[in-house]
């Protein structure tokens, strides 16, 4: 992989009841402590901007698994679900992916196959399980 430099900045007002703002290239959200913390809850709190990060990391190498195999991919969804506990941190995404109605048989094992894939590749998902966090497919292919 080519060398990736990236910047994001950060800005806080108003202590844990506060809120702020992460800005990098083409990310501009608001940012804040659970109120489950002690927070505000007026913005996204970190363990959602790590989840957001493997949804867009997994979805981005789908596409280009997808793309790559010259599927007739019609739609792509994936809804990402985490789980966080005592017992561990658990990440479930759920890839739909639409074919033309003319897909084959052979076309849709082989987007079913592919869902498996990019998870396997997705560089930030490897980076969470070497920290010991679960992270499992469970797509379904269907036709349009």
């Amino acid at each position: 992989m080519a060398d990736m430099n990236i910047n994001v900045d950060a800005v806080w007002n108003g202590g844990v009841e506060g809120n702020g703002s992460l800005k990098a290239e083409y990310l501009d959200t608001k940012i804040a402590i659970p109120t489950s913390l002690g927070g505000s809850g007026n913005g996204a709190n970190p363990k959602e901007v790590l989840v957001a990060a493997v949804t867009t990391c997994y979805t981005a190498i789908l596409t280009s698994v997808l793309e790559k195999k010259e599927l007739p991919v019609d739609e792509l969804k994936v809804n990402t679900e985490a789980t966080i506990s005592n017992d561990g941190f658990e990440i479930i995404h759920y890839p739909e992916v639409i074919l033309s109605a003319d897909a084959s048989d052979e076309q849709v094992q082989t987007a079913q196959r592919a869902t498996e894939e990019a998870e396997e590749v997705c560089e930030v998902g490897n980076m969470l399980k070497k920290a010991d966090v679960e992270i499992k497919v469970l797509g379904k292919v269907l036709m349009d």
